[in-house]
């Protein structure tokens, strides 16, 4: 606690005595599931230039020059007035892109922002158990099958922060070894899974290991669950297949999708939801007042008006993919197979989180996770040919000096 002399001002005598306030004084107006929150952690945005950044699953190629051309054309006098408040031209552009109606799409802040709407709209938040003890299979299952947000393991690390944030219960379930999902008979075998979740997470193609699933493997556990499913597409571009018919099919289905991995647009944070109508109007009643900027918007409605040129990128990125998974594999590293753009790696000789220090000291930002699933493994996002190039013989560089 700070020591304050005497003094005849009174502004000076206040300031020293906040001052001296200790900092529980101030939490204790925090609530207690707020103290206990352990927050999202993402990847390192670098404050200094030169880096080749394969850490954070950005497109490496820049939006089409007519969506940047139409962005710019819109920093006018519009920026005084708010934008739609549902994003009503977009939501038609993307219910003709995905052959429903716009009742179908609710568009949010990221997509991240609709996923947290799913968890506020769909799940009642536990009276009985403190966020950072919530587990679905430690209560009465019918009682907490209201309360659950279940999901794969590993998969989107924003999904327990979410049931935290919220106060509801997590009920994390692994997936197989190879990363491969469990089929419906597994599940029953395993007891774990709650086929009564009032929300589960399903990231497909698969986070942080780059795995992709089948239609009709979503399909079965699709129908088996009672409760919202959310198949998470956030890569799907970069897949040989998507899920989206099962959110016209399955009245409990949503599939989000975003315009920041495959078309170019993190820095303007924009997603969505397609689904059964009552589900997209239960979500509208809980978003915030105009959640999607108006430059947000604008981007989006022009990036659906350049299809080719982004599928054209798609392609690149995909035979980057496979060309950097081959010549890691022949250095030594074990690659999983991936419909991402992103690969997980096991590198040689090293431990994982040595590899990050040493291609970072090299300039080469990649990503390491602490989950004991995924401690083994780097996560490492597909840049440009000579992004992938550079990675390659940094690769070459460290395994020499070792030899």
């Amino acid at each position: 606690m700070l020591m304050c002399q005497r003094t005849n001002s009174t502004s000076e005598k206040f300031f020293c005595e906040m001052t001296t306030m200790s900092s529980s004084s101030s939490r204790q107006f925090v609530r207690p599931l707020v103290q206990n929150l352990h927050a999202y952690v993402p990847g390192e945005q670098p404050k200094i230039k030169g880096l080749v950044k394969l850490n954070t699953n950005e497109n490496p190629y820049p939006p089409a020059p007519q969506v940047l051309k139409t962005i710019r054309a819109a920093v006018d006098d519009r920026l005084r007035l708010y934008p739609n408040p549902t994003a009503e031209n977009l939501r038609i552009k993307l219910a003709k892109l995905h052959r429903c109606r716009p009742e179908n799409i609710i568009v949010g802040n990221g997509s991240d922002e609709v996923l947290a709407l799913a968890v506020r709209t769909f799940v009642e938040p536990s009276s009985t158990t403190p966020a950072k003890k919530h587990r679905a299979g430690k209560a009465d299952r019918s009682s907490a099958s209201k309360s659950c947000v279940q999901y794969f393991t590993p998969s989107y690390s924003l999904y327990p922060v979410l049931a935290d944030t919220h106060g509801a219960l997590n009920n994390p379930v692994p997936l197989n070894s190879d990363f491969n999902l469990p089929s419906v008979a597994e599940l029953k075998r395993g007891k774990q899974w709650n086929f009564t979740a009032a929300l589960t997470f399903i990231t497909t193609p698969n986070a942080p290991s780059g795995r992709g699933y089948a239609t009709s493997t979503l399909d079965q556990l699709c129908a088996a669950q009672r409760g919202v499913v959310i198949l998470d597409e956030a890569y799907v571009d970069f897949a040989a297949e998507n899920a989206m018919k099962l959110a016209l099919k399955h009245p409990h289905v949503l599939v989000a999708r975003t315009f920041s991995k495959a078309y170019s647009l993190c820095f303007q944070r924009v997603g969505y939801f397609v689904g059964h109508a009552d589900l997209i109007a239960a979500l509208h009643k809980m978003r915030d007042s105009y959640n999607v900027n108006g430059l947000g918007q604008i981007a989006a409605e022009a990036t659906l008006d350049q299809l080719n040129y982004y599928r054209a990128n798609f392609r690149k990125i995909i035979a980057t993919r496979e060309k950097l998974s081959r010549d890691l594999t022949r250095l030594g590293f074990r690659v999983f197979p991936s419909q991402t753009n992103f690969i997980l790696a096991q590198p040689p000789l090293f431990p994982a989180k040595q590899w990050l220090q040493k291609l970072r000291d090299r300039k080469i930002l990649v990503r390491w996770f602490s989950a004991p699933e995924v401690s083994d493994y780097l996560r490492i996002t597909i840049g440009t040919a000579a992004e992938a190039a550079t990675l390659v013989k940094a690769t070459r560089e460290i395994l020499r000096a070792k030899a």
